[in-house]
């Protein structure tokens, strides 16, 4: 999918779990001294929590606690020491034991060394490289594109077919390294991400084949108790029925809409991915809409967000069904089809069976085109 690099796609944010033990975070960034910062950043039990350390002739270290599972963070540069701008960052993980992080310039450009997480990293990082690159050539083309050429059907069509056949690549990479690594973290991450655009069919074996160890692990234990709701919402299975308040706090059912096609469209206001995208859903749906075919909005949009979530809802132009518990990441109704990135969504037939997944910009009017006919 177009940019699911560096976030593009909304992902429930990770968590960290009980102490086990210690990590030390070393290293040097150039010969940089104060005021210049490094900044480490990471999320436990979904609040974020950030340290900072001075430089002094480039060097800045951090120690503190992990658990037993590897914690994701960011190390982040600022040669004024201004706070965490993300414009020069280095992602690792945190785990016991020492981490040393060498750069002569940008932190960006930095060397991990230390713990078996952060080395399987850097080997998925590498082999991640030529899907960034593929990327950064697909987008620096369309930013170098004349408005005229942006506009030629010729192409978009080629720049569609070069997006979709990255994206096949990227979902082969990340099928591939979990494959050849049972044993790594890494490969729950690199399932998270395949998952995203698979289905449980594929997503199962994948995970049966990982080591007891990992599978044993927090996270582990998490897709444990995933699959089953991923089987749930699986090609050819039934819909789960929910049931949530409207704009006006009306409590819709799905069940209300059997006979009908029905998109379950899961996004949220602060969402940017889904935002760039309803452009694309509210074109699918002033074409089909004569033709049993509706949308249901989900949006995981935070508590106390309603004024924000309707604000969206207009300014897209989102003239279908629209309910929320508003309630962010606990959202029961994406809890329920296993709903852990946005946007996302499901394509329901008449009899409440899920035919579609993930229908994004082209997908989903050539789906609809296949079950109305070309309009």
């Amino acid at each position: 999918m177009k940019k699911i690099i560096l976030a593009a796609v909304a992902f429930l944010p990770a968590l960290a779990f009980a102490q086990d033990g210690t990590y030390t975070v070393q290293g040097t960034v150039g010969t940089y001294n104060a005021p210049s910062k490094v900044y480490i950043q990471y999320a436990v039990k979904g609040k974020v929590t950030t340290d900072s350390v001075i430089l002094k002739d480039g060097k800045f270290q951090f120690t503190g606690s992990i658990g037993s599972t590897p914690n994701n963070a960011y190390l982040i540069f600022s040669e004024k020491g201004t706070g965490p701008a993300y414009k020069d960052y280095k992602s690792i993980y945190l785990e016991k034991g020492t981490i040393t992080v060498t750069s002569n310039d940008l932190l960006a450009n930095a060397k991990v060394a230390g713990g078996k997480t952060n080395g399987d990293n850097e080997r998925f990082q590498l082999a991640y490289k030529p899907i960034n690159d593929a990327q950064k050539a697909i987008d620096d083309k369309e930013k170098a594109a004349t408005p005229e050429q942006l506009q030629s059907p010729e192409f978009i069509k080629q720049d569609k077919l070069a997006q979709k056949t990255l994206d096949g690549q990227e979902m082969e990479m990340n099928k591939k390294f979990i494959h050849d690594n049972p044993g790594s973290y890494i490969s729950l991450n690199a399932l998270e991400t395949y998952a995203y655009s698979a289905d449980y069919a594929e997503i199962a074996p994948l995970y049966n084949g990982l080591s007891d160890d990992i599978k044993n692990s927090e996270r582990g234990k998490e897709w444990t108790e995933r699959l089953p709701k991923l089987k749930a919402v699986a090609l050819g299975a039934t819909a789960p029925v929910f049931a949530e308040a409207d704009t006006s706090g009306k409590v819709i059912s799905l069940e209300s809409f059997r006979g009908k096609y029905v998109l379950v469209d899961f996004w949220a206001s602060w969402c940017g991915p889904c935002r760039h995208e309803n452009p694309n859903v509210v074109k699918a749906y002033n074409r089909y809409k004569g033709k049993n075919f509706t949308i249901v909005g989900v949006s995981l949009d935070r508590p106390g967000a309603k004024d924000k979530w309707l604000a969206a809802i207009h300014k897209d132009g989102l003239a279908w069904t629209q309910v929320s518990d508003l309630q962010f990441w606990k959202s029961k109704t994406a809890d329920m089809y296993a709903v852990r990135a946005i946007p996302q969504n499901f394509l329901i037939d008449p009899n409440g069976k899920i035919i579609g997944k993930n229908l994004r910009g082209d997908d989903l009017e050539d789906k609809l085109a296949e079950l109305f006919g070309k309009i």
